[in-house]
């Protein structure tokens, strides 16, 4: 499952969904805390590799990105920290209907990320880079699926990005939240380094085939995907937050 995950979430995000289901599935008596901090350390392999084929092809605003991936990994810290003193259960009762607003605006938009157009590099999109981090950082620490379909999204609607750069600066976002989240989760004891780094393994190669995939395929590729596994997301929350006991 870590290799699908790698996969999938290479090209679109949510890999998530297919991981974090599976860790649960096979250790039903770890604690949650415990399992969704391995998670985060497998993910980290997937996101580090598919940034680094993502950047042999595509060029990025830095100026941009940069404050992007650093107000991130405060904001997971952040998000992180605050999982202990607030309940998620709002959060996640929210999500699908966060995820159908993306859904629908994306499917009734159809130029919205054909063509890469960036919206220049000032003063006012570094302070929307460092909004964009900080808000999904802070969510990817403190609940997180959905994570990287968010970014994309943001990237795309935000900055003027066509799907396949705004995937490659959604994998250089979700390393630092990853990150930022493992360093907080792993000072409280909360991982199992074993089974984490195996899965690792297996993410980053599944996430060599994805990027792979994205890049020879592009952007229509690449927001078809996005369409179907935000699609999935929202069923499977819904099931989770709504009927699942």
């Amino acid at each position: 499952m870590a290799f699908f995950a790698g996969l999938v979430d290479a090209v679109a995000g949510g890999g998530g969904l297919i991981q974090v289901p599976a860790l649960f599935a096979a250790y039903p008596n770890e604690h949650p805390a415990t399992l969704l901090a391995t998670n985060k350390v497998s993910a980290i392999g997937g996101t580090v590799n598919a940034a680094r084929r993502y950047l042999r092809h595509v060029s990025l605003p830095w100026a941009v990105v940069v404050p992007a991936i650093v107000a991130g990994f405060i904001g997971s810290l952040l998000g992180a920290n605050a999982v202990s003193n607030f309940p998620a259960e709002p959060l996640r009762k929210a999500l699908p209907f966060l995820l159908l607003f993306l859904l629908l605006y994306t499917w009734f938009q159809p130029s919205l990320g054909a063509i890469h157009a960036p919206k220049g590099v000032g003063r006012h999109q570094q302070i929307k880079g460092v909004l964009l981090g900080l808000t999904i950082g802070f969510y990817d620490g403190f609940f997180g699926p959905g994570t990287g379909s968010f970014l994309l999204f943001g990237f795309v609607r935000f900055f003027g990005f066509d799907f396949l750069h705004a995937s490659a600066a959604t994998k250089l976002v979700n390393v630092a939240t990853n990150a930022a989240a493992v360093l907080m989760l792993a000072s409280l004891g909360q991982i199992y380094w074993p089974l984490g780094l195996a899965m690792m393994v297996a993410n980053t190669v599944g996430s060599q085939f994805g990027s792979r995939l994205a890049i020879q395929h592009g952007s229509v590729f690449v927001r078809k995907a996005f369409l179907l596994i935000v699609s999935i997301l929202i069923l499977k929350s819904a099931w989770n937050a709504y009927f699942l006991n």
